[in-house]
């Protein structure tokens, strides 16, 4: 089917090329009624604008970009991202934009495709995830002047603004938690090491140990898959002694443990209480279900995205603190056998 053009609307309606785009572009020019009846024709035609003419026209593409630093094999199981892109989605499709994803395990293509991208006029701004330590994003994204929203924060933000929730409070939740269960060995099955939310979550688990007095607490850093995460519960498994307790970092790294736990014939929760981050619906398949720190992930998604949008129409945004998550408790947790 040949696309319509603004002459095809032109010679329908008996107008100029000129009166179609006054119209179709809300300008003044034209009588209301002619442009009641370009905007019937074109209705009729089926015309949308193309993004290229809109870009010309307002310096907009309708176009956010997204950059995911991690293995693709991982992000199919990995829920959080999942229910995050979902719920960025759902509120850039209510405003008729699009989202530009790329997948790369490469930090310095990351880098350039950020560039390439802002050169190109590709995107109009961008959404920032997995911020890290001294992360290099930070300087370029302040050095080229882009719209972005990081999904992460406070810390390390630079002048860039964040969306965050509140990692300390519901870490220091799940330790005394813990502790008032009975719990005096906890071990931490964590994320990536140079992750910002990954370094907050060890120290508020080093400041509340501290202040609940317990002195056996061990991180385990892994990538976040399943192998990496069975392979860091046999090793803690496997000391003498081992932990009562095990918080992970995400839901796809305590389900595996929970299956090492059952092949190394030690009882969940009577010998082992097993605590996943974020709740999904895989941590409430299983048997026993898992206790897990819960937050609305689609909204936080949704939020990061309504933030950029406001910025792209003109508003002044410093950050955004989102809900605080809450920890669940469910089967997989109780006191440790005597």
């Amino acid at each position: 089917m040949k696309r319509v053009t603004i002459a095809d609307i032109a010679r329908a309606a008996g107008v100029s090329k000129g009166a179609v785009s006054y119209a179709l572009n809300g300008r003044p020019g034209v009588s209301e009624e002619t442009r009641r009846r370009i905007l019937a024709v074109a209705e009729q035609f089926g015309w949308h604008p193309s993004s290229a003419a809109r870009a010309l026209s307002d310096g907009r593409t309708g176009v956010l970009g997204m950059i995911v630093d991690r293995p693709a094999r991982t992000l199919g199981i990995e829920s959080f991202f999942m229910q995050l892109i979902s719920g960025i989605e759902a509120t850039l499709s209510a405003r008729d934009v699009s989202l530009l994803m790329q997948v790369t395990e490469d930090r310095e293509r990351e880098m350039a495709t950020y560039r390439r991208w802002w050169a190109q006029r590709r995107v109009d701004g961008v959404i920032i995830v997995d911020l890290r330590r001294d992360d290099p994003r930070v300087p370029l994204l302040e050095e080229l002047n882009m719209p972005c929203v990081v999904i992460g924060g406070p810390h390390g933000l630079g002048t860039l603004p964040g969306v965050w929730s509140d990692e300390v409070a519901v870490t220091t939740s799940v330790v005394e938690y813990l502790a008032a269960l009975g719990h005096r060995r906890i071990a931490r099955v964590a994320g990536l090491a140079d992750l910002w939310h990954t370094s907050v979550r060890g120290q508020a688990v080093a400041d509340s140990a501290d202040r609940v007095g317990l002195t056996d607490v061990t991180t385990v850093y892994t990538d976040y898959t399943g192998e990496e995460g069975a392979r860091a519960t046999r090793a803690l498994l496997s000391r003498r002694p081992s932990p009562t307790a095990i918080v992970y970092d995400n839901d796809t790294m305590a389900v595996a443990g929970l299956g090492v736990a059952h092949e190394m014939g030690i009882s969940v929760p009577h010998q082992l209480s097993i605590v996943a981050w974020d709740d999904s619906p895989l941590c409430q398949l299983l048997h026993p279900q898992l206790s897990a720190v819960s937050r609305d992930i689609a909204a936080y998604g949704a939020h990061a995205a309504d933030q950029l949008l406001k910025i792209l129409d003109g508003a002044e945004i410093r950050g955004f603190q989102d809900t605080t998550p809450q920890l669940v408790p469910r089967g997989s947790t109780a006191p440790p056998a005597a």
